[in-house]
């Protein structure tokens, strides 16, 4: 295939990952899976207590946990993640989110993450519960904090207002961004 037969399918690719993540959003598609997710996000949790040592203590001391069990990214030049998760405050489930982000790049194939946000701040959370649609980097920045082999929380970063986690397939991950990501609030 040429090199604009390539830009072609990145772009086919793209618009059919933006068509079905729109799709997926849907009060209809949401209604059926508040269970599945909220049984999801025990099992994250329950990852992230096992992988980082303090991990427990940061979560019941945050004034909110908006965890992310699956998004899911895919690409072939263009691409998108999509995933849908729950904001507990006081372990728990509040309001439910999808988050939505597009890249475009040398890109190809499909993975999967977790992702929690920490609130450590009321008003930080406040502005997130009272808005439809929360852009990281224009609403507000998270840290991605650094988790070490034997566990350990990098304990610079814990005094940020929003901490971030990522879990890939083989465990914490610290050298990704979150820069552009949209989170979008749920009707029920």
């Amino acid at each position: 295939m040429s090199g604009s037969g390539m830009k072609v399918l990145g772009v086919l690719a793209g618009a059919a990952l933006c068509l079905a993540f729109s799709g997926m959003t849907t009060k209809e598609a949401w209604a059926a899976t508040a269970a599945e997710i909220d049984a999801r996000v025990d099992r994250t949790l329950e990852r992230f207590y096992g992988e980082a040592r303090d991990g427990r203590k940061l979560v019941q001391d945050a004034k909110g946990v908006l965890v992310f069990p699956s998004v899911y990214k895919a690409g072939l030049g263009i691409g998108g993640s999509f995933g849908e998760g729950a904001l507990r405050i006081g372990g728990k489930t509040v309001d439910y989110y999808s988050t939505v982000m597009g890249s475009i790049g040398l890109q190809i194939g499909v993975e999967k993450k977790s992702i929690l946000l920490l609130f450590m701040e009321k008003d930080v959370l406040d502005r997130l519960r009272s808005s439809s649609n929360w852009k990281v980097g224009a609403d507000a920045s998270v840290t991605l904090v650094t988790v070490g082999a034997d566990g350990s929380i990098d304990t610079q970063k814990t005094n940020q207002p929003i901490l971030g986690f990522v879990i890939g397939q083989k465990g914490l991950m610290y050298n990704l961004t979150l820069e552009g990501t949209k989170f979008t609030k749920l009707k029920k």
